[in-house]
């Protein structure tokens, strides 16, 4: 049976300083850096006949040191439709100065709930829409090939992956979290139907 391999990119710069970084390109820190390294090589000898990042660097680097740390190479497929939510006047801000000026829940909301985005921003709903056609079309279309796919993105486009596989709701989408530089393998049926569900860890 076809495995998809979902993985959140390394920990990025703005990640570290807490803030919302959205489409804003920046660049892994070292533990991201070390959190690829070691999802490669929780990887080592998995089969992957593609992978799909997004337009952001911060994937494609992590993709690519995940390649290095298995010694491998396969063909890869970049298209922003993976790309992270984008956020809009947020992005950039600090999470703890919006909490202080917006209050906890309303930060929690704009950061986690399906329909409701940030000020000129996406909700997952809005990422969901770039994201599911592509993921339907291509990626599962590599899957009913019968082929094994990794695909290193983002929180929130890889969330609206899961929130489909998984078939969850707008609020149980809510409580998803993924670490970043953490495998988690889906086997499927070649129609996209979900067999089992793993999460990598050393």
């Amino acid at each position: 049976m076809p495995q998809l391999i979902l993985i959140r990119h390394g920990q990025s710069l703005w990640n570290l300083e807490n803030r919302f970084t959205g489409w804003v390109d920046v660049p892994l820190t070292a533990q991201g850096q070390a959190e690829a390294r070691r999802a490669g090589e929780l990887l080592r000898g998995t089969s992957i006949d593609v992978a799909y990042t997004s337009a952001l660097t911060r994937a494609q680097h992590t993709l690519q040191r995940i390649m290095d740390s298995m010694g491998v190479e396969f063909p890869v497929i970049r298209d922003q439709a993976l790309n992270e939510r984008h956020y809009g006047d947020l992005q950039g801000m600090n999470k703890d100065d919006m909490r202080a000026a917006y209050g906890e829940e309303q930060v929690r909301i704009w950061r986690r709930s399906f329909d409701v985005p940030p000020p000129n921003g996406e909700a997952l709903k809005q990422t969901s829409e770039r994201t599911l056609p592509f993921f339907q079309r291509c990626i599962l279309g590599d899957i009913r090939q019968g082929k094994d796919v990794l695909v290193v993105a983002h929180g929130n486009s890889n969330r609206s992956i899961v929130m489909q596989l998984d078939q969850l709701s707008g609020e149980e989408v809510m409580l998803v979290e993924l670490a970043t530089g953490v495998p988690l393998v889906y086997e499927l049926e070649p129609d996209g139907k979900v067999v089992s569900k793993t999460v990598l860890t050393p």
